[in-house]
C-alpha cells in the first residue's frame, strides 16, 4: 500500500524584480515560461510504501526542502501532484511553527493541536513530550530565548509524539549535540518497527544508511538517481568529488560527470611484481576517486604476517593497503575506516592522523603502509573496512581512489543487544555488609590499555 505518491511534480518560482511582474507570473497558465523563471523541481516522481524509510540527499539547492514542504501541505506545486495518505507530522525548517513569544509549554499545545490532537490528548503526551526534550524550566519560557538546539530538541519531541503515521524529517538532526542526535536516531529506529513511514534528510551517509532502505538523489531539482540506498550513496559521493565510479554493477571505470567517458581516465603506469604485496583487491561496492594513484590491494594480517578473516579482542592485527602512482602524488595519504553492518563508522585512521609524513610518490611507484593495532572488544558481527588513498592535508585533499568495504572481518566476540558493538574491561569496587569486594570483567588493569583501540602506521619506500 502507498503512503506516498509523487507524479510529475514541479515547482516554478519567477525572479522577476518588480513586484506586479511577479504577480502576473502567478497567473500564467503553468506551461508557459519566461527566461526569468527558477524551477525548485522539475518532473519528479517517485512511490514510497506504507511502512518503509525513504531517503532524500542532494546538494544544498537541488530542492530537498521544497520537496518535503509540498509533502508536508505547507507548500502547493506548480505542476504535477503529491498525495500523502495519513497522519503526517513534518521537522522542516528550524522553529517551523513555533511562536517565538509564545512559551514552550504554550507551543506544544499550539502545534499538538494544529496536527489533529485534542486537549485532552495533549495534555496525556506532554510529560512525554517534556521529559525527551530535555529543556527543562525553559518550557515556561519565550521560545525567543531558545538555543537552536533547544529549538530542535522541542520541535522534534513534539512531532514523534503524535503518534505520526508518516514522519517528515528534514536535516534536524544536525542541530543538536551528539548525545540527542543518538537519542532521536533510536527512536527514529523504534518508530520504523511500529510500521511509521520516514522520509528523511541528510547530508550524512551514515544516518542515510542506518535508516533508509531506498533513497533519492536530487540534482538541480530533478531526480539523478532512485533505489536501493547503498548504490544511491555510492554515486552520489562519486559525483559530489567530481571522481570517477567502479560500481558493483558496473566492473568499468566510468566517470560520473555527465559527458564523461572512461577514455578520460589517466592511463595506468607499468608497475613490476613485489612479493610483499598486499593482496589484490577483489570486488569492490564503490570505488571513486580522481585516479591519480590506484590502491592495488589491501589485506589484514596477524602479528606474524598470515591474513586473517576473524579476529578477537586482543589479536594484534595489521592492517595492509599497497597503493600505486598513476603521476606524481605530491602529498599522499593512505587510511582505512572501519564500519558496522549499518554503515556506521567505528574507527578510522590514515597516515596524517597518525603524523606520518609520508613523501611524494613518483608515477609508477608502489608503497605499502602498514596499520598496526590490538583488536578491542567488539560484538560478534561482521565489520568492513574502506581503504583509500588521497593527496594533500587533513584539511584540504583530493581523494585518489577510495574503495569502500573493500574488506571484511568477523569478529569472535560475545553476542550483544542490538545497536550495541564495544565492550569495555572495567574495575570495580563495591560494599555489602561492610565487606569490600573487588571485581572485573578480565584482567582489566592490563588489558585496559591493550583493548583500547590504538594504531601505528609504518610504510616502505621504492617498491616499483
Amino acid at each position: 500500500m502507498k503512503a506516498i505518491e509523487v507524479n510529475g511534480l514541479g515547482k516554478r518560482y519567477s525572479l522577476e524584480k518588480s513586484a506586479s511582474r511577479r504577480l502576473i507570473s502567478l497567473l500564467r497558465r503553468p506551461g508557459r515560461e519566461r527566461a526569468s523563471d527558477f524551477w525548485a523541481l522539475r518532473d519528479v516522481s517517485f512511490t514510497v510504501e506504507r511502512g518503509e524509510s525513504f531517503g532524500i540527499l542532494g546538494t544544498n539547492g537541488s530542492g530537498k526542502s521544497t520537496l518535503l514542504q509540498i509533502l508536508a501541505g505547507v507548500m502547493q506545486p506548480t505542476l504535477g501532484t503529491a498525495k500523502v495518505d495519513g497522519r503526517v507530522s513534518a521537522i522542516l525548517e528550524l522553529g517551523s511553527g513555533f511562536n517565538p513569544e509564545f512559551t514552550g509549554r504554550e507551543n506544544v499545545f499550539l502545534n499538538a493541536a494544529i496536527l489533529g490532537l485534542t486537549q485532552e490528548q495533549i495534555r496525556a503526551r506532554y510529560p512525554q513530550i517534556a521529559e525527551f526534550a530535555e529543556i527543562g524550566d525553559f518550557l515556561d519560557q519565550p521560545v525567543r530565548t531558545y538555543s537552536s538546539g533547544m529549538v530542535m530538541r522541542l520541535a522534534f519531541s513534539v512531532a514523534v509524539h503524535i503518534d505520526p503515521e508518516v514522519l517528515i524529517v528534514d536535516e534536524a538532526l544536525a542541530v543538536g549535540d551528539i548525545y540527542f542526535q543518538q537519542r532521536c536516531l533510536r527512536h527514529l529506529h523504534r518508530m520504523r518497527e511500529r510500521n511509521v513511514t520516514l522520509v528523511f534528510v541528510s547530508h550524512s551517509p551514515t544516518e542515510l544508511r542506518a535508516l533508509c532502505t531506498r533513497s533519492l538523489w536530487l540534482d538541480h531539482g530533478q531526480v539523478r538517481e532512485l533505489g536501493d540506498t547503498d548504490p544511491v550513496i555510492g554515486r552520489y559521493l562519486a559525483y559530489s568529488a567530481g571522481a570517477h565510479l567502479v560500481s558493483r554493477e558496473s566492473p568499468e571505470v566510468a566517470d560520473a560527470r555527465p559527458g564523461a567517458t572512461p577514455d578520460s581516465l589517466p592511463a595506468a603506469a607499468p608497475v613490476s611484481r613485489w612479493q610483499g604485496s598486499a593482496t589484490p583487491l577483489g570486488e569492490v561496492r564503490h570505488r571513486f576517486g580522481n585516479q591519480r594513484a590506484q590502491v592495488l590491494g589491501a589485506d589484514i594480517t596477524d602479528g606474524k604476517g598470515n591474513v586473517v578473516k576473524a579476529a578477537r579482542e586482543g589479536d594484534e592485527l595489521v592492517v595492509r593497503v599497497e597503493v600505486r602512482a598513476v603521476e606524481r602524488v605530491e602529498r599522499p595519504i593512505v587510511g582505512f575506516l572501519m564500519r558496522n553492518e549499518r554503515g556506521e563508522t567505528i574507527y578510522g585512521t590514515n597516515t596524517a592522523r597518525e603524523q606520518i609524513e609520508m613523501k611524494a610518490i613518483e608515477a609508477g611507484t608502489r608503497e605499502l603502509v602498514s596499520f598496526r593495532w590490538t583488536a578491542p572488544g567488539l560484538a560478534s558481527r561482521r565489520y568492513s573496512f574502506t581503504v583509500g588513498i588521497s593527496d594533500g592535508e587533513l584539511a584540504s585533499y583530493q581523494t585518489c581512489d577510495y574503495a569502500e568495504d573493500a574488506l571484511t572481518l568477523n569478529w569472535l566476540g560475545e553476542d550483544a543487544p542490538a545497536g550495541e558493538y564495544m565492550s569495555v574491561p572495567w574495575r570495580a569496587r563495591w560494599a555489602i555488609g561492610g565487606d569490600d569486594t573487588t571485581g572485573t570483567n578480565g584482567n582489566a588493569e592490563t588489558n585496559l590499555g591493550a583493548a583500547g583501540t590504538t594504531a601505528r602506521a609504518t610504510w616502505g619506500s621504492g617498491l616499483r
